[in-house]
């Protein structure tokens, strides 16, 4: 009898052991498909604009060229005014807050107020671009750590009142930029733009280099 107890017994074990890993495999299961459904969708993979020497990098990391792309891009649009920069201004910070932290937005618009009630924006039409030689280098963008950088550039700032040009102006803009992975539909490029690091600089112009003579034939 103690024979047939034991195989009994025996087999009631196996069972409650078959039992507690078919419910650990269930758990896992559960948990497993839990992280499935909160994994993202979509993934931002940032290349660097030459690929010819290929890139490998970790999926999360911008590549400082697109963070300066990025920063061009957004402050030139900033301030293409080409109408009248009373409502040209404030229409451009409005149209891309979505590239514009919460601190920056208000900055600029307290400067649009601000500016103007002391009517410098009236019938003003602005555009800034790349100083000619000053583009991207090695050192236009300072990394700060992986979600922060300071971005330097180099630009020509034209003012016209109305046809009329009133000022030309080459400055350097220290620009902080953020990662910003907010709502993807509005910002795909996933930073935003933080204003100043600090005071704008003017540019001394570059003397022009003096033209080679031409030689007669002789």
């Amino acid at each position: 009898m103690s024979r047939f107890r034991h195989a009994v017994k025996g087999r009631d074990q196996h069972i409650f052991t078959l039992r507690a890993a078919c419910v650990v495999l269930l758990l896992l299961l559960v948990t497993a498909m839990g992280g499935w459904m909160r994994a993202p969708e979509k993934l931002t993979i940032h290349n660097p604009p030459d690929l010819r020497k290929g890139s490998t990098r970790p999926w999360w990391e911008i590549p400082p060229p697109t963070v300066y792309g990025f920063t061009y891009y957004i402050f030139q649009q900033l301030n293409a005014w080409p109408k009248n920069g009373k409502v040209d201004y404030p229409a451009r910070i409005q149209s891309l807050s979505a590239y514009l932290t919460p601190q920056c937005k208000a900055f600029l618009e307290e400067d649009s107020k601000v500016r103007g009630e002391k009517n410098e924006l009236t019938d003003r039409v602005r555009v800034v671009y790349e100083i000619p030689g000053r583009g991207y280098s090695g050192d236009s963008v300072k990394v700060i750590d992986r979600d922060n950088w300071v971005v330097k550039l180099d630009l020509v700032a034209d003012e016209y009142y109305l046809t009329e040009p009133v000022k030309r102006a080459m400055v350097r803009y220290p620009l902080k930029v953020v990662r910003w992975d907010g709502d993807s539909e509005s910002n795909p490029f996933g930073m935003a733009l933080d204003c100043y690091e600090g005071i704008p600089q003017r540019l001394a112009a570059a003397p022009e280099q003096p033209k080679p003579e031409k030689k007669g034939m002789f």
